[in-house]
This record gives C-alpha cells, structure tokens and sequence, in this order.
C-alpha cells in the first residue's frame, strides 16, 4: 500500500471512531437526561393545556409518556416541540388523522405518541423492531401498544432505554411514565412493541 493511500485510510478509521465516540457521547447524555426524569415526582396529567412556543412544557410536576421524552430531549439542547411543530407546518398531511385537526398544534402535537413516531421515522432514525433484548441500545425510543395491537393507534406509549440493567442483566431498563409518574423499570416485552427509533436530532 502506498503510504499516501496509507495515511488517508487512518485518516478515514479515526473520522469513523472519533463519530462513533461523539454519537455514544449524545446517547449516554440523554440516558443521564431520562433517568434523571425519573427521579422527580410526576403526577400523571394527561389534559390539554396551553403551553408557550418553542420551549413550552406542561406545569414540571405534571406529565405523560411523552413529557418525559419531550424534557430528556430538551436536556441535550433538542426541543421536540419546535422541531415537530415545524415539521407538521409544513408536512401536515404526513401526519396521523386520529384527532379530528384541521392543521398543527404547537400545544399538544409533539405530545402525542403517533405524532412523533412519524416525526422519527421522517428523520430516517427507526431502527428494526426485534423480540432481543440486546437490539435495544441506551437512549433508544420504543413505542409501544398497551391493547396488544400492532397499530399505530388506541393507547399508545413511549419510553427511553437506559443504560441500567435488569437484575439478570438480561435487559435494560426504561425510563418511562404509564400513569403512575416517572420510573425506571424493567418493561420493555410487557407490551407490543410498535417503533424503535434511534434519533440524535
């Protein structure tokens, strides 16, 4: 090998490892983001409410699936709201029909499950649904369908993979709200599973 193409092909191995570390460093910033979600006391409150634009939230002791998602998110500088949002501004018809709209929402779009599942997937970042646990990697998104339906409709729910572990080691844990507040559980095959996403944004 020529040293030239020698140099270049080391050049090209440490751009690859040195996006590979920075893309871990994203992901191990969100599970710190979720886990630490789950340490602050969330009374489930699944109600309309009226929120400021960009960077609205719900009242911070209140929250769904989603909230919980939407604040890990917003803790590595990504604002869910604003980016759906704009999205749908301009894709409208892409999204779900399941609410009657007439056109976006900035209070409540990015809070709905089937919302942001398309919104990923738009973004190229769904990964392939598995029944291994070990397909499923720290700051991954699941959604899952709590009436055991494989559609993207009914109850719906979403939840972050961390990077804490089951007491088998066998899986990881999710951070995640089902209505009883932020918790880090051991649930991912408790529910049919509808979307596996990996986004960095």
């Amino acid at each position: 090998m020529k040293l030239k193409s020698y140099k270049t092909l080391i050049f090209c191995l440490i751009l690859v490892s040195f996006s590979f570390k920075q893309d871990n460093s994203f992901f191990q910033k969100l599970v710190v983001q979720a886990i630490n979600q789950t340490k602050i006391k969330v009374t489930y409150v699944p109600a309309y409410v009226q929120i400021k634009y960009p960077n609205g939230d719900v009242p911070v002791n209140t929250g769904v699936c989603t909230d919980l998602v939407i604040r890990a998110y917003r803790g590595v500088g990504i604002d869910l709201q604003k980016e759906v949002h704009e999205d749908m501004v301009k894709n409208f018809k892409d999204y779900p029909k399941l609410w009657s709209l007439k056109s976006p929402d900035s209070n409540i779009d990015h809070r709905r499950v089937p919302n942001l599942m398309t919104y990923f997937k738009k973004k190229k970042s769904d990964v392939l649904i598995s029944d291994k646990a070990e397909d499923y990697k720290p700051g991954d998104l699941v959604t899952w369908n709590l009436q055991g339906k494989k559609v993207v409709s009914g109850i719906t729910h979403i939840g972050i993979v961390t990077d804490q572990k089951t007491a088998d080691g066998k899986r990881y844990l999710i951070a995640h709200n089902i209505g009883g507040g932020n918790t880090l559980e051991d649930m991912l095959f408790s529910y049919v599973i509808i979307g596996h996403y990996r986004f960095k944004g």
